[in-house]
């Protein structure tokens, strides 16, 4: 039985610990057999790094490490090109000056790697052109650029704007240099978690082709329900596949294909098959929460999401959607597409119960500060809504609302918002898996939310009732 691959990122140490690989050159073999330059956006821990490292292997002809893989007898293994690697997946940076120094580290470290000493008179852009123009003449050969984690020394600071901006302005400075250098470059590929707009940070590099909503695509990083069959089903005895997919399936883009997040599975077979939320190991989207208090957004408008390709495309950091970086970042995903008013338009969900248990968790924690007694509301709350008891049902959403600090209103006027009262109800209620349909209309009116669990229908009319002081 092979080893499990947990938090391995690279080919090379993962084939030395005779590690589980998913086969993902085909979709490498695909982009590598002619120049060009390619963008994909994934959430954290879905692989990409490990892509990134393939392609590294790849193109520096390391012919040994593809051997059974679906490459290996397609690709011309005498052909060897010099390989820029710059990865921004260590540490945080939080300042300009911080990042400035990081990106000249990067250059010196493949300029090492390279056998190529760089000047040191240089700034950022020079000092990269350089790098290109000496790797192509030292080598004879294109050189191959790729990018890890293009995109993280801005999220990191992402709910500070003014940093936000001056991280993209400094990324922009670094990535602009590879349009002036495309004569020298053999192929370009960037990953990251977003994407940010062409006009903000890839205006110097039109010729990249993003694959991130493309179905030829749609498994390059990730596990199929074929990839675990085949690859880890030594390890999945008596596991109930529905039960899996429920749980962690439902990944999707553009196409039939699902996948599950690889970091999630490889968890839940090291943890003795424990189905559980292993989401929390990979970081919490703190900012995220705190995006969409400060946009007001009504979390009932979550169901049913429908939004056109402008809105999962990019964003830019003097406009972020928090609806963009839900789907960037995994917390949602496509259902389906369709056409509306000759508009191509997407139909979003929850991927699955292990996201939707992170997702409601992170809400109540940020819209309230019921950290520690939130387990016992939802207790009750299921009790009433799994026995129909509408009088003990009321008393806990009075519970609720009493329990919630008064702090949280200190300094703004959210007490006045029906929908703040609307979004606790909701993240509540899809903690408890419960069905919710909001602004429920019918024949007989509309309802502010509709509740389904079991058996019984529930209809909540919500509304504010000012007064000079709060109770």
């Amino acid at each position: 039985m092979k080893n499990l691959p947990i938090a391995i990122q690279t080919l090379s140490k993962l084939m030395a610990d005779n590690c589980v690989y998913a086969d993902k050159t085909e979709f490498a073999w695909r982009m590598v057999q002619r120049s060009g330059a390619f963008f994909l956006s994934r959430p954290r821990r879905f692989g990409k790094s490990l892509f990134v490292d393939t392609l590294k292997e790849i193109f520096e002809g390391n012919s040994v490490l593809f051997k059974g893989l679906y490459i290996h007898d397609k690709w011309d293994w005498t052909q060897k090109f010099p390989v820029i690697k710059i990865d921004f997946s260590d540490g945080t940076l939080q300042s300009r000056a911080e990042l400035d120094r990081r990106i000249y580290n990067i250059l010196n470290d493949n300029g090492r790697y390279l056998d190529i000493e760089l000047s040191t008179d240089k700034d950022i852009a020079g000092t990269f052109g350089e790098l290109i123009r000496q790797a192509e003449e030292n080598h004879g050969s294109k050189v191959v650029v790729l990018v890890d984690e293009y995109d993280k020394p801005i999220l990191d600071n992402i709910d500070r704007p003014d940093v936000a901006v001056m991280m993209r302005e400094g990324l922009k400075n670094l990535y602009s240099v590879l349009k002036g250098q495309d004569a020298h470059l053999q192929f370009v590929f960037m990953t990251g978690v977003s994407k940010f707009s062409r006009v903000s940070l890839f205006s110097g590099i039109n010729q990249l082709e993003d694959i991130t909503l493309d179905a030829r695509y749609s498994a390059i990083c990730g596990y199929t329900q074929k990839d675990i069959e085949t690859c880890l089903g030594e390890y999945m005895e008596g596991v109930e596949w529905e039960k899996l997919q429920y749980w962690y399936n439902g990944y999707k883009w553009i196409g039939d294909i699902s996948v599950y997040n690889p970091y999630d599975i490889l968890l839940f077979i090291h943890k003795g098959l424990l189905y559980r939320n292993y989401l929390f190991e990979t970081g919490n989207p703190s900012f995220l929460i705190k995006l969409f208090l400060m946009n007001r957004y009504f979390l009932p408008n979550l169901e049913n999401l429908e939004v056109t390709e402008e809105i999962l495309d990019s964003f830019d950091v003097e406009n972020i959607n928090p609806v963009t970086l839900l789907f960037q970042t995994g917390y949602l995903t496509i259902e389906r597409t369709f056409t509306r008013r000759e508009r191509f338009m997407f139909a979003l969900k929850i991927p699955n119960m292990e996201v939707k248990i992170a997702l409601s968790d992170q809400f109540i924690n940020g819209y309230t500060d019921l950290i520690n007694d939130k387990s016992t509301i939802q207790d009750n709350l299921y009790l009433c809504l799994e026995k129909a008891d509408i009088g003990k049902m009321i008393d806990v959403i009075k519970q609720l609302f009493d329990a919630i600090s008064y702090r949280n209103f200190t300094n703004n006027d959210i007490a006045d918002y029906e929908g703040y009262y609307a979004s606790v109800l909701y993240a509540f209620f899809i903690s408890l898996n419960a069905s919710v349909i909001p602004e429920d209309v019918s024949l007989h009116g509309q309802a502010d939310m509709t509740i389904k669990l079991g058996n019984h229908i529930y209809v909540l009319e919500i509304k504010v009732i000012k007064t000079d002081t709060l109770e």
